[in-house]
């Protein structure tokens, strides 16, 4: 196990230089002047210069990437042009409250989804299966922004039974976070509720047809015994690693939702930071959603070996 996360790791390592080229060299293309839109009106040509003397920007490209870089590796991700304060003490303010936000939206659509699947896949080509298909294919197909507006008309400004925007710590007041999330969570869990039911759908169909099922069938076993503890155990493998990935897609796309619920997450950060070109912050932010994409990525190659035993000792 510890070879197979060493091998993922060496392997994401060209991947994350690449990246990193990639968002340090397009950060630097986003029109106007970082320093400018920081002194706003007052540009006294002298400062300017201080300025950009201090943070570097007056260097060579080449050179900037590799301060950055350098700084990087010892878990330094600069300082804010815009407040002055670290970047890596913005990310860890900020990622507690997209990783909630996405933990609730993964939890809903595995609730919604993977029952779907397995209704769908159990009354395959009947009226559940039309439905659950329509229903994926309108969770795939909905606008974010539309379907968060709509919940919020419904249950914030006609009904009243759950806060419009805003964010409540968890440790502050532990149900007025939960229901603050409620609506963000349920709109990002739309898309992800919908691929899993197709999956889940898909890999019960392949089980289903399996010859230990149709054995287990014969030997007079009730149908929700089939069901769940054989056919439900051999298709959760990939539904589990499709998880993770998807968890690690909630956790990069949050941004759209967390505008329109006014979330201070990761979304709001990168969003304020891009119109004011602040550099350190947009290129933090995004760096270090990718690595945490990575480490999904590796997390799901690892729990398939551990669902699936037969990957441990390969022939």
């Amino acid at each position: 196990m510890l070879k197979l996360i060493v091998r993922r790791v060496i392997v994401a390592l060209p991947t994350l230089i690449i990246l990193s080229m990639i968002i340090f060299g397009l950060q630097r293309l986003l029109p106007g002047d970082p320093i400018q839109t920081m002194m706003a009106e007052e540009s006294d040509p002298q400062v300017v210069e201080f300025l950009r003397d201090k943070y570097r920007l007056n260097d060579p490209m080449p050179m900037q990437y590799l301060a950055w870089v350098g700084n990087v590796l010892q878990g330094d991700f600069g300082r804010s042009l815009r407040t002055g304060l670290p970047v890596t003490e913005m990310i860890l303010q900020k990622l507690p409250i997209t990783v909630q936000l996405a933990t609730m939206a993964m939890i809903m659509a595995m609730a919604i989804g993977i029952p779907a699947g397995i209704l769908a896949a159990v009354h395959k080509n009947s009226a559940i299966d039309y439905a659950a298909n329509a229903v994926a294919l309108s969770g795939m197909s909905v606008p974010n922004f539309w379907l968060g507006i709509i919940l919020i008309m419904v249950f914030a400004v006609s009904w009243k039974i759950l806060p419009a925007s805003g964010y409540v710590p968890i440790t502050q007041d532990f149900w007025l976070s939960i229901r603050s999330m409620l609506m963000p969570a349920f709109v990002l869990s739309t898309a992800v509720a919908a691929y899993l039911m197709r999956h889940t759908r898909s890999a019960m169909l392949s089980v289903l047809s399996s010859d230990y099922i149709r054995t287990a069938r014969a030997k007079g076993l009730l149908s929700n015994a089939v069901i769940v503890r054989h056919a439900l155990r051999n298709a959760l493998m990939p539904i589990v690693t499709l998880a993770t990935l998807l968890f690690g897609d909630l956790l990069a796309g949050a941004v759209l939702t967390e505008q329109i619920f006014v979330i201070p997450g990761f979304g709001k950060l990168i969003v304020d930071a891009v119109f004011t070109r602040d550099y350190a912050v947009v290129q933090g932010v995004v760096l270090f959603t990718a690595i945490g994409f990575i480490a999904m990525n590796i997390l799901a190659d690892v729990l398939y070996i551990v669902i699936n035993p037969r990957l441990r000792h390969p022939q």
